[in-house]
């Protein structure tokens, strides 16, 4: 498993029966996406509703690229909620990680993850998007932060909730739990048949760079940390180690009462992040 990107040139295959027939780009669509690596990534396109600004054209407005937690995939309730509420801000880009969900190959629990990200983001600036920002929950977190550190000018403000700033923690129950499911056969077994998510038997070689090496390589790429302080998966050491990282160019949001990533992010948080990213990147 690499630890940097593979190149560039992901590009769309049309979908046998894609939500819509036309490819405009004022209406949602859906397709897959290949990846540097040969992976096809199931992807989702929303021009948004824009409420804040309703006379730009929709490829005139930011995009947002949401990249989900692990076990979860672009079809999931509360992806589509997060979806749903920052599309008034702008566009949206969902898809599901590799091995979760349709799309294609074996999740790597966000080392090759970083290459699904680049074809969506690739995507949404091909959409004609000229702004675009990604949003990262859990696992979906450490893989924007990657993405931001190993391609240049890849976004345009990076938005992380609920993400680990260092591999390999065991410090809490679920995130033993998950070390189970990852690293033994009867754990992939449960991931692959009870929780739709094929997860590759290979262990990192090379590891790849850690979120909270990754930070300082983003500036001055505009950031934002978000954590709740009843994350039952990583405690507040982590968000506090990586806003320590990002310095000066770093924002670090501690939200009182919330739990972990997609499901534990209100409404009310998630328009407050539409928020900034459009006064960041808007």
């Amino acid at each position: 498993m690499s630890n940097g990107p593979a190149g560039h040139g992901a590009r769309s295959i049309d979908r046998p029966n894609s939500e819509t027939s036309t490819r405009g780009r004022d209406v949602p669509f859906r397709t897959f996406l290949r990846t540097a690596d040969g992976v096809t990534i199931d992807s989702v396109y929303n021009p948004g509703t824009v409420v804040y600004d309703s006379s730009r054209p929709p490829a005139r407005r930011p995009a947002f690229v949401v990249a989900h937690g692990f076990t979860g995939d672009a079809d999931r309730p509360h992806v589509r909620r997060v979806a749903g509420v920052l599309a008034r801000y702008g566009a949206v880009v969902t898809f599901s990680f590799r091995g979760h969900g349709a799309s294609g190959g074996r999740s790597t629990v966000g080392d090759q993850e970083v290459l699904d990200l680049a074809a969506a983001v690739e995507w949404a600036r091909a959409l004609g998007h000229a702004r675009v920002a990604t949003v990262g929950f859990s696992m979906g977190g450490s893989v924007v932060l990657r993405h931001a550190a190993l391609y240049e000018g890849g976004t345009d403000a990076v938005v992380f909730v609920s993400a680990p700033a260092r591999w390999y923690y065991r410090g809490t129950a679920p995130m033993r739990r998950l070390h189970w499911l990852v690293t033994r056969p009867e754990g992939r077994l449960v991931g692959r048949y009870g929780l739709r998510t094929r997860i590759h038997h290979r262990d990192w070689n090379p590891v790849p760079l850690s979120p909270v090496e990754a930070v300082p390589r983003i500036a001055p790429t505009p950031l934002l940390i978000v954590h709740g302080d009843r994350d039952g998966y990583f405690p507040l050491d982590h968000p506090r180690m990586l806003a320590a990282a990002a310095g000066d160019h770093g924002e670090l949001w501690l939200e009182p009462g919330m739990g972990h990533a997609e499901n534990a992010a209100e409404d009310a948080l998630l328009a407050r992040i539409g928020d900034w990213v459009v006064s960041r990147a808007g």
